[in-house]
């Protein structure tokens, strides 16, 4: 994940979520459909993979980061 610049993975992430702009969000109608057991349809998977994907690998992104921060933070605290 060091190698995907924020530059490029925040765009990519938010675009991908949020489309299409004019109605509601595929990745919202395909958690819907997940969540009420109707996801079935091999294109309807794909489809939240494509939309999901770079959302989550943006989060896992940001959580390594966060958690190598407090690992530098602790071991270079004076004591």
């Amino acid at each position: 994940m060091k190698h995907i610049p924020y530059l490029l993975l925040i765009p990519v992430a938010l675009l991908l979520a949020l489309a299409p702009f004019g109605q509601e969000p595929h990745l919202v109608e395909k958690l819907r459909m997940l969540g009420a057991g109707e996801l079935r349809r091999p294109i309807d998977i794909f489809d939240l993979l494509l939309h999901g994907v770079p959302l989550l690998l943006l989060l896992w992104k940001v959580g390594g980061d966060l958690a190598s921060r407090r690992g530098r933070g602790a071991g270079s605290a004076p004591g």
